[in-house]
């Protein structure tokens, strides 16, 4: 046999290059909330010549805010390649609105069904396993493990046994979801997240916007306004702080269902001089130049991207020590970290980073170096291909032939 005639016959015979068909599915449409942004980032950070993406969201935008947000995000998804798809799910007992989807996993024979949050992953168990969707996998962004038998019921019973994987966001997660929950250790896989890196402030002074001079103490938060984030401490915690340091401003970026009953709280304790409910705002760069030190006072959290976002500013933190906090930052090293609910604790450790302002940017200095190493967003989109390949390759099916992804919109009463 000829050179050339063996060389033919070898072209021919290698399988064309296929496209895995990977969709998405998470709750909201919404740019604050760690979990939401962290489906898009991975969405959006597939390799367009190896995986079809869509992005599909379970609820629509409730008001024009947040329609006029999603209309944004969608935009960008769009832009980036990825297909969306927006249910008209407006009661969690609105079963039929679920058939848009079901269609689109039977009649594109999607091959990777990644889910992310607990309702989603409860819904993904089932859908995946009724459209016959090859790989199924389920992300936990954490919870706080305590009371909810059912809840741990359905983890374990339904979500694991329905899915191919169980992805947690911190090793603590991870255990906890083996231990409390019972789920089988081989199933329960930890990836460590990340961020991608931020573009460039526009130099807009926000202290200057919200009327505070430069030499005025100034502490940050950024996050959804959700139970979980325990905001009641943090305000404890500048009453405590607001004899002691003059000037002092709280200011506490996001947005969320708890902010109405949070600037009660403040009223009623008296800090409405020093608290500020800001909102949620897109200039992160520039709103985390304008604090000194950077705080998370959450009651349970898995790996919050704001603490991220805080040390890639270089802002020493001020963190409980929950769930996987500890492994982004060591206390005395890039922060301090203090026991949940003890608005005290919170309090002398910020009021330290607050008097040592050397000390601080040492702190917030080493944050940024170990953010950049460490918590990148390309580095968990890399492992997720890795695992969407390896768990397709497992189930013996062909992947699907490469089509053009065309944008496709569910419409919204909204718009």
């Amino acid at each position: 046999m000829s050179t050339q005639l063996a060389g033919e016959r070898a072209e021919t015979a290698a399988p064309p290059f296929r496209k895995l068909r990977v969709v998405t599915l998470v709750h909201s449409l919404i740019p604050y909330g760690g979990a939401e942004r962290l489906a898009r980032l991975i969405t959006m950070g597939l390799d367009p010549a190896k995986f079809d993406r869509t992005l599909c969201v379970t609820r629509p935008p409730r008001d024009r805010e947040s329609a006029e947000q999603a209309e944004e995000l969608r935009n960008e998804l769009e832009s980036a390649g990825v297909r969306v798809m927006i249910l008209k799910r407006r009661f969690k007992l609105a079963l039929w609105s679920w058939w848009p989807l079901v269609r689109l996993l039977r009649g594109e024979r999607v091959d990777v069904f990644h889910s992310h949050q607990f309702g989603p992953n409860a819904w993904a168990a089932v859908l995946g396993r009724i459209a016959r969707v090859p790989v199924v996998i389920a992300h936990e962004h954490t919870w706080s493990y305590e009371g909810k038998p059912v809840r741990r019921f359905i983890d374990r019973e339904l979500i694991a046994r329905c899915t191919d994987a169980f992805m947690a966001v911190s090793r603590r997660d991870r255990e906890r979801m083996i231990e409390v929950e019972g789920i089988k250790p081989s199933h329960v896989r930890f990836l460590p997240i990340g961020i991608d890196d931020p573009p460039s402030g526009n130099g807009h002074d926000v202290r200057a916007e919200l009327g505070i001079a430069p030499d005025q103490p100034v502490i940050g938060t950024l996050c959804a306004l959700r139970p979980q984030k325990a905001i009641p401490v943090l305000v404890r915690s500048a009453a405590l702080l607001a004899p002691r340091f003059p000037g002092l401003r709280v200011l506490i970026f996001g947005e969320g269902p708890q902010r109405k009953r949070l600037q009660r709280f403040v009223d009623v304790l008296g800090v409405s001089d020093v608290v500020s409910l800001v909102g949620f705002r897109g200039d992160v760069p520039d709103v985390l130049a304008a604090i000194d030190v950077a705080v998370c006072s959450s009651d349970f959290d898995g790996s919050p991207l704001s603490i991220m976002e805080y040390m890639e500013a270089g802002k020493p933190v001020v963190a409980t020590r929950v769930a996987g906090v500890p492994d982004l930052v060591e206390d005395g090293v890039q922060g301090r970290l203090v026991e949940r609910r003890h608005p005290e604790a919170l309090a002398e450790a910020i009021a330290e980073l607050l008097k040592d302002r050397g000390l601080a940017a040492e702190m917030g200095s080493r944050g940024r170096e170990r953010r950049r190493e460490e918590f990148r967003i390309d580095v968990l989109v890399d492992r997720l291909q890795e695992l969407y390949q390896e768990l397709h390759a497992a189930k013996g099916v062909s992947a699907r032939p490469v089509m053009a992804a065309q944008p496709v919109r569910v419409p919204t009463s909204s718009r």
